[in-house]
């Protein structure tokens, strides 16, 4: 059963590009298939094509639409015969309901009906916790001086809740978005497992946790799958 891997996280900033890349040259190295889909692929990949042609022309995508795009990667994957997908922020799509608007029931009737199309590809949410105060500033160091401003203008301009206005809001709203998709992924059964204080620790030792925080789903070597414990 192939199993995908999806690396979120509490704040850009945290590290969930890194661990990915290197989770994807670990269990390549071990001999499994592995795609790595990577956080701007949801322009890009055929089956988002409806997606990102929406949020080019309006800057929203609706659920239907989202569901729709990852049932046909879905069947693209299990087509593929890949092993594991790891996938830099992809599902559970809770920042893009959020910005839309969508309140925490609508985002866990969705969660119904994603976790029905996700079924086989048994979904795993690697989660990267941390303080979203230190991980900002992180981000905007890698991204560029203007980084910043510009993630903060583009959260304004959506329908979220806490509403922001500046780092300190987005800081808020932050923890809100984790806290709304930790909870409907576990109340919907998927793998979960996170990595306290990502922040603070180095790219190796974020791997190294993450191959240890896997096993339930890898085997311990990383060549034998399991089946998701769901």
């Amino acid at each position: 059963m192939t199993v995908l891997i999806s690396v979120c996280g509490a704040s850009p900033g945290v590290g969930k590009s890194t661990l990915c890349g290197g989770l994807a040259q670990w269990l390549t190295g071990t001999g499994l298939r592995v795609d790595h889909f990577r956080e701007e692929e949801i322009l890009t990949r055929p089956q988002f094509a409806a997606v990102a042609e929406k949020f080019t022309a309006t800057g929203k995508v609706e659920s239907a639409t989202l569901l729709t795009a990852t049932a046909e990667f879905v069947d693209a994957v299990v087509t593929s015969g890949d092993d594991v997908v790891i996938a830099d922020a992809l599902v559970p799509y809770v920042p893009t309901l959020l910005a839309m608007g969508h309140g925490e029931e609508a985002i866990d009737a969705f969660l119904t009906d994603l976790t029905e199309v996700l079924a086989p590809v048994g979904p795993v949410m690697l989660f990267l916790d941390g303080s979203a105060a230190s991980a900002l500033p992180r981000a905007a160091r890698r991204e560029g001086e203007q980084w910043l401003d510009w993630y903060v203008g583009k959260l304004s301009g959506y329908e979220v809740t806490p509403p922001v206005t500046d780092v300190a809001s987005a800081v808020r709203y932050l923890l809100r978005e984790r806290a709304v998709a930790l909870g409907a992924v576990r109340r919907k059964g998927w793998g979960l497992a996170v990595i306290d204080r990502a922040d603070e620790l180095s790219r190796e030792e974020v791997l190294r946790v993450a191959q240890r925080e896997l096993k339930p789903w890898l085997g311990g070597s990383g060549t034998e799958l399991l089946s998701p414990a769901m």
